[in-house]
């Protein structure tokens, strides 16, 4: 698990996605050489406009225009492929402090207010296998070796679980409230849906949304399942508590899809 080749390398604006894990789901473009050792991931718009081979070399993938800063973007992700930090260690959050600042987000107040607390990002997330899409699934180590052993234990009981989401970066999340800003929302409005960015479990690479094949996503009715059940009855076991309860002091909508390994996030906690 934790072999480089099945490590995401995570920075502010960029992340270092493993070839050998891009090909395994098929989202190799055949324009690119198979055998460049990373794909490079704008955290902004989401596309794979680089790739760096094995031995460091950094180029453009034809088929995909370059972001709008090409040296920066160039720049940051040769700075992430040789930072060499150590597992465990976070992304700066210089970066996000900018954009809650463009939000007019005072982390402080909203810290405050939610009882939520700002969640840095890990420098590396391991892959975890693939969610219900067929979506790489990224986690930090632990997580992702304790969500393989709570999938193999459910399934011994006959219980099937799925994967909705993993590691969901800051970027991520601001993504979601420049679209909403776009369709004329304020985000005041858009806080009382969506969590500001940094202030989501997603960020940490610790959390999970489960489900049940034939089950909708992120949808209440999940409790009605065997599998909530189940990791009702089994996932502290595993370290995964819900996160989300009826009724918890945040604020936030009951939520039995979402899971967090919960001594993990105490520490998190300390940013």
């Amino acid at each position: 698990m934790s072999d480089a080749s099945q490590q995401l390398l995570n920075a502010a604006l960029v992340e270092l996605w493993p070839q050998r894990v891009m090909d395994a789901n098929g989202l190799l473009p055949p324009a690119c050489d198979e055998n460049a050792g990373w794909r490079v991931r704008d955290k902004s718009g989401g596309l794979f406009p680089a790739r760096i081979t094995a031995q460091g070399e950094f180029a453009w993938c034809p088929e995909i225009a370059p972001p709008a800063d090409p040296a920066g973007f160039r720049s940051a992700a040769l700075e992430r492929l040789t930072a060499h930090t150590e597992l465990g260690t976070t992304v700066p959050l210089d970066d996000l402090l900018s954009c809650l600042d463009a939000l007019q987000v005072d982390p402080a107040q909203y810290a405050t207010r939610t009882g939520l607390r700002l969640l840095p990002e890990p420098s590396h997330l391991h892959f975890a296998g693939f969610d219900r899409y067929g979506r790489s699934l990224w986690l930090e180590l632990h997580t992702a070796l304790a969500w393989t052993r709570m999938l193999a234990a459910a399934a011994n009981d006959g219980i099937t679980l799925e994967a909705i989401s993993g590691f969901r970066s800051h970027r991520y999340q601001l993504g979601i409230f420049r679209r909403k800003l776009e369709r004329g929302q304020t985000v005041a409005e858009i806080l009382q849906v969506n969590a500001a960015p940094g202030f989501s479990e997603h960020h940490t690479g610790l959390a999970l949304d489960i489900s049940a094949p034939g089950e909708p996503a992120a949808e209440e009715s999940f409790e009605g399942t065997p599998a909530f059940e189940w990791l009702t009855a089994n996932g502290a076991t595993y370290g995964f508590t819900m996160s989300y309860p009826r009724d918890n002091p945040h604020g936030i909508v009951y939520e039995p899809w979402h899971w967090a390994r919960g001594h993990a996030l105490r520490a998190a906690e300390s940013f």
